[in-house]
């Protein structure tokens, strides 16, 4: 997903291909469908170690995905991707080994075949958590990291120069245990490197064969059109996807950023659709739970420390619940609800707090539903924060 949080390495915690494909299989959440990870595709399990009736299972809840799971093209790169993308941040970190293969085979159950992850996560954890269990699916799966933060003490191991870069994308796909990226992210804006630089050393990378296509998160508006016109100028490769902070409390994303992305033909995958749990039906005016990020994380608790937050976290769990919804169902929904967004980024800490976000892609927001939920919050201005001509229609 799009924060960069600073966790410790984990230690500890060898992990092994043989080990991590067991845990696949062992703990399925359904043990008459186990994993067959030589022939598994997005929609398709394997037969290895079944009976024939299994195998009938198998084939039933095949087609229950095909009906479940809608798979969208990523901008104009003709990639088709799960409308769910999973974000990988708790692997590792507040999942270990074996909760995060339980996660990570929920997801292929689900019919999810993207993943998303970063070379900060857990300290590079994470990668090497998603490398270990995909490495037997990695031709079916579309695959994401990203590239910014400090990754150690050297002056150097941060940034988006050519160097950094470089260094970042070998070692990630060290721990990823593969050839090349599907996606990789600069995760933020570098304001003490050229842009054209940057941009070069992606494009470098593309042409290596290491990067199938290069992608940007936390970055403005202007700053990704100003990099898609060097990439235009100088012919290199450019962004295809990019991945902005979006939720029901975090709505800037739809002045400029998404309406530039359907300009561009840009890929979109919002992280946070929960609000960091705010919008779960954890939280309220007067309501907080014991633990998690908003009342653990000091970044969190700073992103969404505002009441105005938590009276619309309130509003929307009251609707939700009138619905009969989950709320977290609805909130990835409402999300992935909007034209430009190609797929939400889900993530969780087990398997049960999984579950209602992948509800997500069963549900059906109408455009009704959509609005009448928008409207619990704040009308968002546009950018030249002139609405009532707009709304006049004289423009």
């Amino acid at each position: 997903m799009g924060e960069q949080p600073v966790a410790p390495m984990v230690s500890g915690m060898v992990s092994t291909r043989e080990s991590t494909a067991r845990l696949v299989t062992e703990f399925s959440t359904d043990s008459r469908c186990c994993l067959a990870s030589t022939l598994w595709s997005p929609l398709r399990l394997g037969t290895i170690g079944r009976g024939p009736d299994e195998r009938v299972e198998s084939a039933h809840r095949r087609e229950l995905r095909e009906e479940a799971m809608e798979y969208r093209t990523v901008g104009r790169t003709g990639v088709k991707v799960s409308s769910l993308c999973f974000g990988t941040m708790s692997f590792g970190d507040a999942a270990d080994e074996v909760e995060s293969a339980r996660m990570f085979r929920r997801c292929l159950d689900a019919g999810i075949n993207f993943f998303d992850c970063a070379n900060v996560y857990a300290g590079g954890r994470s990668e090497e958590i998603l490398g270990d269990l995909m490495a037997e699916l990695r031709d079916e799966l579309i695959i994401t990291s990203k590239v910014f933060g400090p990754v150690g003490s050297d002056i150097n191991a941060r940034g988006l120069s050519r160097r950094h870069i470089v260094q970042a994308v070998e070692a990630t796909l060290r721990r990823l245990k593969t050839d090349r990226l599907d996606f990789y992210f600069v995760h933020q804006f570098d304001y003490e490197t050229p842009m054209e630089e940057t941009i070069r050393a992606l494009d470098e990378l593309v042409r290596r064969g290491l990067v199938l296509y290069p992608a940007v998160s936390n970055w403005s508006a202007w700053q990704i059109v100003k990099a898609l016109g060097v990439s235009e100028r100088d012919r290199l490769a450019r962004f295809e996807l990019i991945q902005p902070m979006y939720n029901l409390t975090k709505r800037q994303a739809e002045v400029e950023i998404l309406p530039m992305a359907e300009g561009e033909q840009l890929g979109v995958i919002p992280y946070s659709p929960l609000g960091g749990g705010l919008l779960t039906g954890k939280y309220g005016s007067e309501t907080r739970p014991s633990s998690g990020r908003l009342v653990e994380n000091k970044m969190y608790m700073k992103r969404y420390g505002m009441d105005s937050y938590y009276e619309i976290a309130e509003r929307f769990t009251a609707y939700a619940r009138a619905e009969g919804v989950h709320p977290a169902t609805m909130a990835v929904a409402w999300v992935g609800s909007h034209p430009a967004v190609t797929a939400p980024i889900i993530g969780a800490r087990n398997v049960q707090q999984l579950e209602p976000s992948l509800a997500a892609a069963r549900f059906e927001m109408t455009p009704e539903m959509r609005s009448k939920i928008a409207d619990l919050t704040p009308e968002v201005a546009p950018a030249h924060d002139r609405r009532e001509e707009r709304l006049r229609n004289t423009f």
